[in-house]
């Protein structure tokens, strides 16, 4: 009988509405210590989990980066995330799929921002392929160009032209950004049942994985 030493993969338990408190906690330091305590436990155990999903679907190996927030010596953060992408070191300058939580809601997505190289390839890869994408990806799912900013605008609601304005913007702008998926009112049951929580974040990586595909 072969024993093995590997942890059995535990339910995740999901995200409760209170969870989202933490970004009105007045001050730097109280709100670091309260994502620490209660969001970066989740967030580090959504990266060990998925992880290896994306490392099968990408077809090479994904890395977990959770939000350190280290540069921050004022103002405290608005929103946290765990990214995925294929640098053991850091995400930024790589494509990648990101879950996070704002105040108001969580969000799932690609992202690929300003300081990544890779901006002009997809732009240009998806300007191209604006047919591909609007088959691809649901009318409801979310468009940003900015991931500072909560929320965006559905593709159904871009349209053709808005979305090949915004990818123009991507190839021609230096700070400019495209980020695309859902996002899960911070009272929608689904977050506090982590099994349909994490099925629900693995469907979405699976429908943005074609924008992933196009940033190289």
């Amino acid at each position: 009988m072969t024993l093995t030493t590997e942890p059995a993969n535990r339910a995740f338990a999901g995200f409760a509405p209170d969870d989202f408190d933490v970004f009105a906690v007045p001050g730097l330091e109280p709100r670091m210590d309260a994502l620490i305590s209660r969001i970066r436990p989740k967030l580090n155990e959504l990266g060990e989990q998925l992880s290896p999903f994306l490392t099968e679907l990408c077809g090479e190996p994904m890395f977990p980066h959770v939000a350190k927030h280290a540069r921050r010596t004022i103002n405290p953060p608005n929103d946290t995330w765990v990214a995925f992408a294929p640098g053991k070191r850091g995400y930024k300058m790589f494509p990648h799929f990101q879950i996070g939580l704002f105040g108001s809601h969580l969000f799932a997505q690609f992202a690929i921002i300003y300081e990544s190289d890779n901006k002009t390839v997809f732009a240009e890869h998806a300007l191209r392929q604006l047919d591909e994408i609007e088959r691809n990806i649901p009318g409801h799912y979310l468009w940003s160009g900015n991931h500072m900013v909560p929320g965006g605008d559905t593709q159904e609601e871009l349209g053709r032209d808005g979305l090949a304005k915004l990818l123009e913007r991507l190839r021609t702008v230096k700070a400019s950004e495209a980020l695309c998926g859902i996002v899960i009112d911070r009272q929608d049951p689904i977050l506090r049942d982590g099994e349909a929580f994490v099925a629900k974040v693995k469907e979405t990586f699976r429908t943005v994985l074609p924008l992933y595909k196009m940033s190289f």
